[in-house]
C-alpha cells in the first residue's frame, strides 16, 4: 500500500498549536478547483482513498460528533450509480432523452467520486448547523488532501444532491442530507485562475464608527 501521510499519534498527544511552512502557504495561495471536465485516470486506489477520508475527517468536530459519512464510487459501481440517476431523471416530467444520458453520465466524470452525507445529531447541545458546517468543512479538507497528493478535484452539487429520489437511493435516514459530491482523479488541463472577492470590501471592524 502507498504511504500517503504520516500516521496520526496515539489520542492524548500533545500537538503544535501552529506550524509554520512556506510550502503550505503557497499550496493555499494558489489551491484551485479542477475542471470537472477534465479529470480522468489514474485515480486513488481503494486504499489510497481510505486515507484521504481519514484526513479529510481531521476538521472541527464541536463534542466529536463526526456528523458525517461517505459513500464512495469507483469502478463499475459508478456506472451504475449512473443507470440509477438516468432512471430517476428519465421518470421526470418533461424528461428528455439528453436529460437521461447526462445523468447516466455524472459519476463518469472522474475514476473516484465521493458522496459528503452530513448526519447532524440535533440532541439539544451541538447546534446543528455547527455539525453542518463541519460536513462542509470535510467536504474542503477532502479536496486539499487529494491535491495535496497530486489529484485534482471538485465540489459538485448539481440537481442529484437535492433530489430526494436520490436520498432514498443513498439510503439516507431523516436527518442526513448530502453536502455535495466530490470528484477526484488526475487533471489533463490546468485550472486558470478566476477573480476573487475584494475581502477589503466583506470585512468591518466592531464596533461600527458610528457607535
Amino acid at each position: 500500500m502507498t504511504k500517503l501521510f504520516p500516521d496520526p499519534p496515539p489520542a492524548g498527544s500533545p500537538l503544535l498549536a501552529a506550524r509554520p511552512a512556506n510550502e503550505v502557504r503557497s499550496f493555499l495561495a494558489l489551491r484551485k478547483s479542477a475542471n470537472k471536465i477534465f479529470l480522468g485516470e489514474p485515480g486513488p486506489t481503494a486504499d489510497e482513498l481510505q486515507q484521504l477520508l481519514s484526513i479529510a475527517v481531521r476538521v472541527p468536530d464541536h463534542r466529536k460528533m463526526a456528523p458525517w459519512r461517505f459513500v464512495t464510487f469507483q469502478g463499475e459501481a459508478r456506472r451504475e450509480f449512473g443507470k440509477a440517476l438516468a432512471h430517476i431523471a428519465g421518470s421526470k416530467d418533461g424528461a428528455e432523452a439528453r436529460d437521461v444520458v447526462e445523468a447516466a453520465g455524472l459519476p463518469l466524470r472522474a475514476p473516484t467520486v465521493v458522496a459528503v452525507i452530513s448526519a447532524p445529531v440535533d440532541d439539544g447541545r451541538t447546534p446543528v448547523w455547527e455539525q453542518e458546517l463541519s460536513a462542509g468543512a470535510l467536504c474542503y479538507n477532502l479536496l486539499l488532501a487529494a491535491n495535496s497528493c497530486g489529484w485534482g478535484g471538485v465540489w459538485l452539487s448539481e440537481w442529484i444532491t437535492f433530489s430526494k429520489d436520490v436520498d432514498t437511493l443513498l439510503a439516507l435516514k431523516e436527518n442526513e442530507r448530502l453536502a455535495g459530491f466530490i470528484y477526484i482523479g488526475t487533471a489533463s488541463a490546468q485550472p486558470q485562475e478566476r477573480v476573487r472577492p475584494d475581502v477589503s470590501q466583506l470585512v468591518s471592524a466592531w464596533p461600527p464608527g458610528d457607535l
